[in-house]
């Protein structure tokens, strides 16, 4: 795989300029590009309307909102996939499910035999150790890589934070034998999702590496479930009056403490003194459970459906002198655009020998131009059982579909 920090450019043409030249010791020497820091933060299963800056009435993320303000908001950033793992084998690798093959949660071929007219195309549990990814891109770029909590692509094939360009792993939660987690076990009280756990091992990382550029991949397992919060979290929900949308009190305890933890884990960047050279995304992995009761609307569905309430997610941008603040965009984005926008923003030359799926969004961080593609698309050769809120189906989330967006429109 070629990669190659064009960041190093211009010191061959110094070496050059130096070897020719007897007055050069004298000349100034160029400064080498600064290349920013990369911290991406993803909630698990946390749908759409779930955040304040998205419109929730009950669910209370002060952190996210304020700094939803301090950069561009996306209001259609689109998932991968509609669940977990396939979702996260699309940010991972930059390729659509059909190119790395984890199409669902553990099988395929979910639901009444007798009610499928396809045969579903077999899942792989987890991306092959061939399969490059961001971290593989960024580190052959000289990047620092680092991915805290959910790894949730290991499976037979066995890949595994290491094995996929990661330097440093940490993980609270005990995976079981094929490196796959459902939600994370309840901690102590204190950290019962273990945010603050992987939060801090995020910031050790970063203040070990904040002399280099560094990739943290903060991949929480809130919020998923099990939900549970801190009881001094869960008390001011108690007593908060439901809203008309949203009234879970155990979820909101739980997008809370996921809130406060991003709050620490910025507080941290700005201690080290490196907020202004550090990009920071945060999104979701894909759209809301449906098994909380409650809902996305207008959004139609949930996690594991192709409607806009199982991929679309909350997100925002920040990268100080390069995003401006309080901006937002429509253009239609995805989880693959992280690998090809990582390494632009690195100025790392992307592979050659590589098929990415997604597209730089640098030019849109900039506002300078829109993007190239005409589309965005999803595959799913499969069942997935239990209905959807708004749904058509009675028996499945997703039957075998393909999926469609290309400007204000889609198709499925």
């Amino acid at each position: 795989m070629l990669f190659k920090p064009s960041s190093l450019n211009w010191l061959g043409g110094a070496l050059l300029f130096l070897a020719g030249n007897a007055q050069a010791q004298t000349a100034p020497v160029p400064k080498p590009i600064q290349r920013p820091n990369i911290v991406l933060i993803l909630a698990d299963d946390m749908g759409y309307r779930d955040t304040g800056f998205t419109g929730s009435d009950f669910y209370e993320t002060p952190n996210l909102d304020r700094l939803a303000k301090q950069g561009m908001v996306f209001n259609n950033a689109y998932a991968g996939a509609a669940n977990c793992a396939p979702s996260r084998a699309c940010l991972v690798s930059g390729q659509y499910t059909p190119r790395h093959g984890v199409i669902a949660v553990f099988s395929s071929d979910r639901g009444p035999k007798n009610l499928q007219r396809l045969v579903p195309i077999p899942n792989k549990s987890g991306l092959a150790p061939s399969v490059l990814s961001v971290a593989e891109g960024l580190k052959a770029g000289g990047y620092a890589t680092g991915v805290f909590g959910k790894w949730h692509l290991g499976g037979p094939e066995g890949a595994s934070p290491a094995t996929q360009g990661f330097d440093t792993s940490f993980d609270p939660v005990k995976a079981d034998e094929n490196g796959d987690e459902e939600g994370g076990t309840i901690g102590s009280p204190e950290d019962p999702k273990n945010v603050f756990a992987i939060t801090d091992a995020a910031g050790r990382f970063m203040e070990k590496n904040k002399d280099r550029p560094f990739f943290a991949y903060v991949a929480h397992h809130a919020v998923h479930v099990p939900l549970a919060a801190r009881p001094e979290t869960l008390a001011k929900f108690r007593a908060k009056t439901p809203g008309k949308m949203h009234s879970n009190v155990n979820y909101a305890g739980c997008v809370a403490d996921f809130d406060t933890s991003v709050g620490q884990l910025m507080t941290k960047i700005r201690d080290l003194g490196i907020e202004k050279n550090t990009l920071v995304i945060f999104t979701s992995d894909n759209g809301g459970l449906n098994a909380r009761g409650e809902t996305q609307e207008p959004l139609r569905g949930n996690k594991g459906a192709y409607y806009e309430g199982g991929i679309r997610e909350p997100m925002w941008a920040i990268w100080p002198g390069v995003i401006a603040p309080g901006t937002q965009t429509n253009v239609p984005v995805t989880n693959l655009d992280f690998f090809p926008t990582f390494l632009e923003a690195g100025k790392i030359t992307p592979p050659t020998d590589k098929i990415l799926d997604g597209e730089s969004l640098v030019p849109l961080f900039r506002q300078e131009k829109a993007l190239k593609r005409p589309a965005i698309f999803w595959h799913f050769p499969g069942y997935l059982n239990n209905p959807v809120q708004r749904g058509r189906d009675p028996i499945f989330r997703t039957r075998p579909v393909s999926v469609i967006r290309k400007g204000d429109w889609k198709l499925l």
